[in-house]
């Protein structure tokens, strides 16, 4: 059986990622892997220099989780798609059931999407999304020799360097999950102190960022936005709280509660069951 199979088997680690950006209220935003993908904090670039026969999109990948997630087929026809606009091309994959398996992201010249592709075939991603973005920043190698014969290389080097374009690339690999037994994806919310040396108030609950088409959740009208409180007689105030929840109520009808706005809303949500 594949992994992917046993994400609600077994109990899974939550994994918290610092975005390094503030939101509204003045909150810290820690996202859990809340039954789905993360977001992704924002990265150092790194500058890079093609070499003959490589791939710099296998070379810059990183995995998202340790949990070797990969396609449910043995040998998945890997899509390719140049995406628009990174947050919302998230929300959408995450919507349509996809879990982020890694990505890659580096600076360089010009670089065929085509190479994230056949990366994303090597690790068994179904779709792989590109997002391309110019930028004007370049490399300045140093003479370190003190040379003249030095100095006129390094600067013709230079001279060309300016010449090229560099690219942001960035790539994101996904892989199609069965359909879950709720079908949400939570962060944590924290309202920071005033007091850096402080720490944040934990805020109750647990802020659903997506709800995948068609699952439990969807069918429950609970939204993008909505606060999840509780699941049968068990509140959630962390991500193992809600994996929990959702295997110990598995194949059964439970009542959400959950806040929409300044409202407290309880909904009857028939959950799917897994073997």
């Amino acid at each position: 059986m594949q992994p992917n199979n046993q994400q609600f088997n077994q109990k899974r680690q939550a994994r918290t990622l610092v975005l390094q950006r503030r939101v509204t209220g003045s909150l810290i935003l820690l996202s859990f892997l809340g039954l789905g993908a993360v977001l992704l904090a924002p990265k150092a670039h790194a500058y890079e220099v093609v070499k003959a026969n490589s791939n710099l999109f296998e070379e810059k990948y990183v995995e998202q989780n340790d949990h070797q997630l990969k396609s449910l087929d043995a040998s998945p026809d890997t899509t390719l798609e140049i995406g628009e606009n990174q947050e919302a091309d998230t929300t959408r994959m995450l919507e349509n059931g996809y879990d982020m398996m890694g990505t890659s992201e580096f600076v360089s010249t010009k670089v065929p999407a085509e190479l994230a592709r056949v990366y994303g075939k090597k690790i068994k991603a179904d779709t792989v999304l590109v997002f391309d973005k110019p930028t004007s920043l370049t490399t300045n190698m140093v003479n370190m020799d003190g040379t003249e014969t030095g100095d006129k290389m390094i600067k013709e080097v230079n001279e060309e360097n300016a010449k090229n374009e560099r690219t942001i690339h960035y790539a994101s690999y996904w892989a199609k999950l069965p359909m879950p037994l709720l079908g949400v994806h939570v962060i944590k919310l924290v309202k920071a102190s005033p007091n850096p040396s402080e720490e944040g108030v934990v805020q109750p609950g647990l802020k659903v960022i997506a709800v995948i088409k068609d699952s439990p959740a969807a069918k429950a009208k609970i939204a993008t936005g909505d606060t999840l409180l509780k699941i049968g007689d068990v509140a959630l105030e962390k991500a193992d709280d809600l994996f929990g929840a959702v295997k110990r109520y598995q194949g059964r009808t439970v009542d959400v509660l959950f806040r929409h706005g300044d409202e407290d809303v309880k909904a009857t949500v028939a959950l799917n069951s897994r073997k």
